[in-house]
């Protein structure tokens, strides 16, 4: 099969939550016949009827060109499919529409974590449940409160195909977001993966008010981190210096907007796990991301003291004052 920007003319959105509402709006604006796939009957109602997803993105109106559907298999009928379900659901959703998916589609990966039941970035989970399909990454430092509004904002779409890598870029870009094609899938994932991690590091530092100079230090080593975690699994430098990487990293860890900065601040003021997501209609990629990077860590003695404390705060075995003063009692070192 044989994919030009000409033929990128319908998407499929796989994801009603709020980066899947975004970029069904972005798409729709642009021109393409967008098909929004969800699972909750309340979305869908609300997009098709009242052209609006209170529940995810509550007070923006959407383009009402957008339908919505809960018809897996018409979904997979787009000429492009954004994979936007949340990272440890990705494996059960991509494998639902598996078998009406066609030999060539694109099909690009919107969600930002690393399965924690295998260890495997979201394009290896996609290689097993989708095969026939041409496998892109969409990734960098974008809100999705920012986008549906139409907002200016930048990613990088990873893709090994170069000729489909391209096209994609340009059929989904549009006034409002500008997409760099890169070829660089691993450091696209793990850049998107692991600032979630430290994301919620940083909102430790912010609602324990340690101040500006914590902050800059925290981002700073934390993204030497994940810079040597991502170099060990064959990422290029300049990926991770870009927005997939650096870009990311900073917009996540300086904004409440942040879902994974604002659960640092929670645990910081002393909420629990439990009250905190209880308390959300959307998904926290970086608590379920930080096991599986921790381990993976291990497995190939990456040093990460960072995430391994994230880690630790979250499954309950340090608290967050532990956690700080292990943190700034490590041995001296050099800086790398």
């Amino acid at each position: 099969m044989t994919t030009s920007a000409a033929r990128m003319d319908t998407v499929s959105v796989i994801g009603g939550g709020a980066w899947g509402t975004a970029l069904a709006q972005t798409a729709s604006q642009s021109g393409k016949r967008v098909l929004l796939w969800a699972r909750e009957a309340d979305v869908i109602d609300d997009v098709n009827s009242r052209h609006v997803n209170r529940t995810f993105l509550p007070g923006v109106p959407l383009d009402p060109a957008i339908r919505a559907t809960a018809d897996i298999v018409e979904a997979a009928r787009s000429d492009v499919v954004l994979m936007v379900a949340p990272a440890q659901h990705l494996r059960a959703v991509s494998e639902a529409m598996a078998g009406h998916l066609r030999d060539g589609q694109p099909f690009v990966i919107c969600s930002k974590g690393i399965e924690q039941a295998s260890g495997k970035l979201m394009a290896e989970v996609a290689g097993e449940t989708v095969a026939r399909t041409v496998h892109a990454v969409l990734s960098g430092p974008s809100f999705a409160a920012d986008v549906v509004r139409g907002l200016p904002a930048a990613l990088t779409l990873a893709c090994r195909n170069e000729g489909i890598g391209r096209a994609l870029a340009a059929a989904l870009s549009s006034r409002q977001m500008r997409l760099y094609w890169s070829s660089d899938v691993i450091g696209a994932q793990i850049g998107g993966a692991v600032k979630n991690v430290l994301a919620i590091a940083a909102g430790i530092v912010a609602g324990r008010g340690l101040g500006a100079s914590a902050h800059a230090a925290l981002v700073t080593r934390g993204f030497a981190e994940l810079r040597r975690f991502a170099e060990c699994f064959g990422a290029r430098p300049e990926t991770l210096m870009g927005l997939s990487g650096l870009g990311d990293l900073i917009l996540t860890c300086g904004s409440p907007q942040s879902r994974n900065m604002s659960l640092g601040r929670a645990l910081a003021d002393g909420q629990s796990l439990e009250q905190i997501l209880g308390s959300r209609h959307a998904v926290t990629e970086g608590v379920y991301t930080a096991a599986a990077v921790v381990k993976l860590a291990r497995q190939k003695s990456i040093e990460m003291p960072i995430a391994d404390a994230v880690h630790a705060i979250v499954e309950g075995d340090l608290s967050v004052d532990d956690a700080i003063s292990g943190l700034m009692q490590r041995p001296l070192k050099a800086e790398d």
